[in-house]
Protein backbone atom coordinates (compact mmCIF):
# COMPACT_ATOMS: atom_id res chain seq x y z
CA UNK A 1 0.00 0.00 0.00
CA UNK A 2 1.32 3.75 -0.94
CA UNK A 3 1.64 5.69 1.87
CA UNK A 4 -1.53 8.13 2.63
CA UNK A 5 -1.46 11.09 1.18
CA UNK A 6 -3.74 14.55 1.93
CA UNK A 7 -5.38 17.40 -0.20
CA UNK A 8 -7.08 20.41 1.46
CA UNK A 9 -10.29 21.44 -0.60
CA UNK A 10 -12.79 24.17 -0.17
CA UNK A 11 -16.19 24.01 -1.08
CA UNK A 12 -17.34 26.22 -3.98
CA UNK A 13 -19.88 25.61 -7.18
CA UNK A 14 -17.52 22.93 -8.75
CA UNK A 15 -17.84 20.70 -4.91
CA UNK A 16 -21.60 21.15 -4.62
CA UNK A 17 -24.52 21.29 -5.82
CA UNK A 18 -28.54 21.27 -4.45
CA UNK A 19 -28.41 18.48 -2.26
CA UNK A 20 -24.47 19.61 -0.69
CA UNK A 21 -21.27 18.51 -1.74
CA UNK A 22 -21.59 16.83 -5.56
CA UNK A 23 -21.18 13.08 -5.68
CA UNK A 24 -20.48 13.31 -9.14
CA UNK A 25 -17.60 16.00 -8.10
CA UNK A 26 -16.28 13.65 -5.50
CA UNK A 27 -16.10 10.67 -7.95
CA UNK A 28 -14.61 12.94 -10.30
CA UNK A 29 -11.53 14.04 -8.16
CA UNK A 30 -11.33 10.52 -6.20
CA UNK A 31 -10.75 8.78 -9.42
CA UNK A 32 -8.43 11.12 -10.63
CA UNK A 33 -6.26 10.56 -6.87
CA UNK A 34 -6.45 7.21 -7.60
CA UNK A 35 -5.02 7.39 -11.63
CA UNK A 36 -2.54 9.93 -9.73
CA UNK A 37 -1.35 7.68 -6.91
CA UNK A 38 -1.40 4.73 -9.72
CA UNK A 39 1.04 5.94 -11.79
CA UNK A 40 3.28 7.21 -9.07
CA UNK A 41 3.13 4.05 -7.63
CA UNK A 42 3.51 1.72 -10.57
CA UNK A 43 6.32 4.04 -12.53
CA UNK A 44 4.35 2.35 -15.58
CA UNK A 45 3.80 4.44 -18.36
CA UNK A 46 0.56 2.25 -18.70
CA UNK A 47 1.79 0.48 -22.35
CA UNK A 48 0.70 -3.62 -21.86
CA UNK A 49 2.75 -6.50 -22.92
CA UNK A 50 1.28 -6.84 -26.06
CA UNK A 51 2.51 -3.37 -26.55
CA UNK A 52 -0.44 -1.20 -26.85
CA UNK A 53 -1.65 1.70 -24.84
CA UNK A 54 -3.97 0.61 -21.50
CA UNK A 55 -5.96 2.11 -19.42
CA UNK A 56 -6.89 1.86 -15.85
CA UNK A 57 -10.61 1.20 -16.13
CA UNK A 58 -12.53 1.27 -12.54
CA UNK A 59 -14.66 -2.42 -12.18
CA UNK A 60 -16.44 -1.52 -8.84
CA UNK A 61 -16.72 1.13 -6.31
CA UNK A 62 -18.77 1.42 -3.17
CA UNK A 63 -19.37 5.24 -1.60
CA UNK A 64 -20.37 5.33 1.99
CA UNK A 65 -21.81 8.85 3.13
CA UNK A 66 -21.80 10.72 6.55
CA UNK A 67 -22.76 14.04 6.17
CA UNK A 68 -22.40 15.13 2.22
CA UNK A 69 -25.65 16.86 2.81
CA UNK A 70 -24.37 19.35 5.19
CA UNK A 71 -21.36 20.40 3.65
CA UNK A 72 -21.54 24.10 2.55
CA UNK A 73 -20.01 26.78 0.55
CA UNK A 74 -16.93 27.73 1.86
CA UNK A 75 -16.63 24.93 4.09
CA UNK A 76 -13.14 23.40 4.36
CA UNK A 77 -12.31 19.61 3.95
CA UNK A 78 -9.73 17.46 3.13
CA UNK A 79 -9.33 13.90 1.26
CA UNK A 80 -7.21 11.36 2.19
CA UNK A 81 -6.19 8.62 -0.53
CA UNK A 82 -4.11 5.33 0.18
CA UNK A 83 -3.57 2.87 -3.15
CA UNK A 84 -2.76 -0.62 -2.99
CA UNK A 85 -1.75 -3.55 -5.22
CA UNK A 86 -4.19 -6.40 -5.29
CA UNK A 87 -3.28 -8.49 -8.59
CA UNK A 88 -1.33 -8.77 -11.36
CA UNK A 89 -3.21 -5.57 -13.38
CA UNK A 90 -5.59 -4.49 -10.76
CA UNK A 91 -5.70 -1.89 -7.48
CA UNK A 92 -8.15 -0.58 -5.19
CA UNK A 93 -7.66 2.86 -3.30
CA UNK A 94 -9.46 3.73 -0.34
CA UNK A 95 -10.26 7.18 0.24
CA UNK A 96 -11.26 9.44 3.69
CA UNK A 97 -13.39 12.66 3.30
CA UNK A 98 -13.08 14.61 6.18
CA UNK A 99 -13.75 17.77 7.93
CA UNK A 100 -13.44 19.70 11.05
CA UNK A 101 -16.30 18.34 12.14
CA UNK A 102 -15.89 14.80 11.38
CA UNK A 103 -16.09 12.52 8.59
CA UNK A 104 -18.12 13.09 5.23
CA UNK A 105 -17.64 10.31 3.48
CA UNK A 106 -15.55 7.33 2.89
CA UNK A 107 -15.18 5.62 -0.91
CA UNK A 108 -13.29 2.37 -2.04
CA UNK A 109 -12.39 2.41 -5.92
CA UNK A 110 -11.12 -1.09 -7.85
CA UNK A 111 -9.60 -0.88 -10.98
CA UNK A 112 -8.26 -2.93 -13.46
CA UNK A 113 -6.08 -2.26 -16.51
CA UNK A 114 -7.89 -2.76 -20.19
CA UNK A 115 -6.66 -2.00 -23.79
CA UNK A 116 -8.82 -1.66 -26.90
CA UNK A 117 -7.94 -4.68 -29.46
CA UNK A 118 -9.33 -2.53 -32.16
CA UNK A 119 -8.73 0.85 -32.57
CA UNK A 120 -11.36 3.31 -31.33
CA UNK A 121 -14.26 0.27 -30.54
CA UNK A 122 -15.00 0.43 -26.83
CA UNK A 123 -16.59 -3.02 -27.32
CA UNK A 124 -13.08 -4.46 -28.53
CA UNK A 125 -12.04 -3.74 -24.60
CA UNK A 126 -10.02 -6.92 -23.40
CA UNK A 127 -7.83 -7.22 -20.15
CA UNK A 128 -4.37 -6.17 -20.42
CA UNK A 129 -1.45 -7.65 -18.86
CA UNK A 130 1.72 -6.00 -16.98
CA UNK A 131 3.73 -8.90 -16.11
CA UNK A 132 6.87 -6.17 -15.25
CA UNK A 133 4.67 -3.81 -13.38
CA UNK A 134 6.38 -2.81 -10.27
CA UNK A 135 4.55 -2.88 -6.58
CA UNK A 136 3.89 -6.00 -4.04
CA UNK A 137 0.76 -7.42 -4.57
CA UNK A 138 -1.33 -6.98 -0.89
CA UNK A 139 -3.24 -9.88 0.79
CA UNK A 140 -6.85 -10.03 0.02
CA UNK A 141 -8.90 -8.84 2.54
CA UNK A 142 -12.72 -8.95 3.56
CA UNK A 143 -13.71 -5.55 2.36
CA UNK A 144 -12.04 -6.59 -0.98
CA UNK A 145 -13.58 -9.84 -1.51
CA UNK A 146 -17.28 -8.35 -0.56
CA UNK A 147 -16.96 -5.81 -3.40
CA UNK A 148 -16.05 -8.38 -5.66
CA UNK A 149 -18.76 -11.24 -4.40
CA UNK A 150 -21.31 -8.03 -4.87
CA UNK A 151 -20.19 -7.56 -8.80
CA UNK A 152 -20.33 -10.80 -9.66
CA UNK A 153 -23.80 -11.69 -8.06
CA UNK A 154 -25.33 -8.38 -9.30
CA UNK A 155 -24.24 -8.88 -13.20
CA UNK A 156 -25.34 -12.89 -12.62
CA UNK A 157 -28.62 -11.82 -10.98
CA UNK A 158 -27.87 -13.72 -8.30
CA UNK A 159 -28.36 -11.17 -5.33
CA UNK A 160 -31.92 -11.93 -4.49
CA UNK A 161 -31.44 -12.64 -0.73
CA UNK A 162 -29.25 -9.45 -0.46
CA UNK A 163 -31.65 -7.19 -1.96
CA UNK A 164 -34.64 -8.74 0.37
CA UNK A 165 -31.95 -7.75 3.27
CA UNK A 166 -32.19 -4.32 2.23
CA UNK A 167 -36.25 -4.27 1.64
CA UNK A 168 -36.04 -4.08 -1.96
CA UNK A 169 -39.13 -5.59 -4.07
CA UNK A 170 -40.15 -5.89 -7.25
CA UNK A 171 -40.65 -3.12 -9.34
CA UNK A 172 -42.92 -1.88 -12.75
CA UNK A 173 -40.98 0.82 -13.51
CA UNK A 174 -41.17 1.81 -17.20
CA UNK A 175 -36.96 2.05 -18.94
CA UNK A 176 -35.86 5.17 -19.13
CA UNK A 177 -33.29 5.53 -21.84
CA UNK A 178 -30.50 8.19 -22.42
CA UNK A 179 -28.00 9.36 -25.59
CA UNK A 180 -24.93 10.45 -23.64
CA UNK A 181 -23.32 13.34 -25.29
CA UNK A 182 -19.42 13.16 -26.24
CA UNK A 183 -18.97 16.69 -24.94
CA UNK A 184 -19.83 15.60 -21.18
CA UNK A 185 -20.42 11.99 -21.18
CA UNK A 186 -17.39 10.58 -22.53
CA UNK A 187 -13.43 11.35 -21.21
CA UNK A 188 -10.67 12.10 -23.08
CA UNK A 189 -9.61 8.06 -23.96
CA UNK A 190 -13.12 7.70 -25.63
CA UNK A 191 -14.82 6.16 -22.87
CA UNK A 192 -17.85 6.34 -21.38
CA UNK A 193 -17.17 8.40 -18.13
CA UNK A 194 -16.74 6.12 -15.29
CA UNK A 195 -19.03 8.96 -13.14
CA UNK A 196 -21.18 9.62 -16.09
CA UNK A 197 -22.75 6.01 -15.14
CA UNK A 198 -24.56 7.95 -11.33
CA UNK A 199 -25.43 10.57 -13.30
CA UNK A 200 -27.70 8.41 -15.07
CA UNK A 201 -28.86 6.95 -12.60
CA UNK A 202 -29.70 10.16 -10.55
CA UNK A 203 -31.28 11.42 -13.92
CA UNK A 204 -33.52 8.29 -13.98
CA UNK A 205 -34.61 8.43 -10.50
CA UNK A 206 -35.94 12.13 -10.83
CA UNK A 207 -37.90 10.96 -13.95
CA UNK A 208 -38.94 7.92 -11.83
CA UNK A 209 -40.36 9.28 -8.36
CA UNK A 210 -39.78 13.40 -8.80
CA UNK A 211 -39.05 13.08 -4.97
CA UNK A 212 -38.67 16.95 -4.27
CA UNK A 213 -37.32 16.83 -1.45
CA UNK A 214 -33.83 15.68 -2.62
CA UNK A 215 -33.13 12.84 -0.58
CA UNK A 216 -29.30 12.57 1.64
CA UNK A 217 -27.62 10.06 0.13
CA UNK A 218 -26.06 6.95 2.70
CA UNK A 219 -24.52 4.58 0.06
CA UNK A 220 -23.88 3.66 -3.62
CA UNK A 221 -22.13 0.96 -5.34
CA UNK A 222 -21.54 0.83 -9.10
CA UNK A 223 -20.16 -2.25 -10.35
CA UNK A 224 -19.12 -1.97 -14.17
CA UNK A 225 -19.03 -4.26 -16.97
CA UNK A 226 -18.85 -2.71 -20.25
CA UNK A 227 -18.61 0.28 -22.40
CA UNK A 228 -20.28 1.88 -25.48
CA UNK A 229 -19.33 3.71 -28.18
CA UNK A 230 -19.66 7.29 -29.27
CA UNK A 231 -24.09 7.53 -30.75
CA UNK A 232 -24.89 4.27 -28.59
CA UNK A 233 -27.82 4.91 -26.22
CA UNK A 234 -28.56 3.16 -22.67
CA UNK A 235 -31.59 1.90 -21.01
CA UNK A 236 -31.75 2.23 -17.22
CA UNK A 237 -34.16 0.03 -15.61
CA UNK A 238 -34.92 -0.18 -12.13
CA UNK A 239 -35.26 -3.86 -11.41
CA UNK A 240 -35.94 -3.23 -7.45
CA UNK A 241 -37.01 -0.45 -5.65
CA UNK A 242 -37.97 0.96 -2.57
CA UNK A 243 -39.40 4.33 -1.57
CA UNK A 244 -41.56 5.55 1.44
CA UNK A 245 -41.57 8.65 3.65
CA UNK A 246 -38.09 7.86 5.57
CA UNK A 247 -35.44 6.39 2.06
CA UNK A 248 -35.37 5.80 -1.41
CA UNK A 249 -33.11 2.52 -2.56
CA UNK A 250 -33.08 0.75 -5.67
CA UNK A 251 -30.84 -1.13 -7.96
CA UNK A 252 -30.83 -0.08 -11.16
CA UNK A 253 -29.46 -1.77 -14.40
CA UNK A 254 -27.74 -0.32 -17.44
CA UNK A 255 -27.90 -2.08 -20.62
CA UNK A 256 -26.43 -1.10 -24.03
CA UNK A 257 -30.01 -0.54 -26.05
CA UNK A 258 -28.40 -1.87 -29.26
CA UNK A 259 -27.45 -5.32 -27.92
CA UNK A 260 -29.04 -5.29 -24.75
CA UNK A 261 -26.19 -6.71 -22.98
CA UNK A 262 -25.87 -5.02 -19.22
CA UNK A 263 -22.80 -2.50 -18.84
CA UNK A 264 -23.31 -1.53 -15.06
CA UNK A 265 -25.08 -2.71 -11.77
CA UNK A 266 -25.76 0.15 -9.55
CA UNK A 267 -27.15 0.06 -5.91
CA UNK A 268 -28.34 3.47 -4.00
CA UNK A 269 -29.82 4.55 -0.88
CA UNK A 270 -30.98 7.62 -0.15
CA UNK A 271 -32.65 9.17 3.17
CA UNK A 272 -35.17 11.41 3.05
CA UNK A 273 -35.47 14.44 5.10
CA UNK A 274 -38.39 15.60 6.98
CA UNK A 275 -39.58 19.06 6.77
Amino acid sequence: MTPPYDDTYRAGMPQLNYAGLSENWLLKECGDRHWGALAQATGSDFVADEGTRAYAAFTSIRLRAHGMHEVRENDAFRIRTELARIGAARHISEHRVEREHGAIASLSMMSTFVRRTEARNNRSVARASFAKMKGDIAPMNAAITDIQDAARQLRLCEAGPRLVEMGLRAEDCAPVEFLPCPYNDFNGAHFLYFASFQGFVDRAEWQTWRLADTPALVSRELHYHGNIDVGESLRLTFRRAFVDETRVAHWCEIERTSDGRKIADVLTHKARRRA
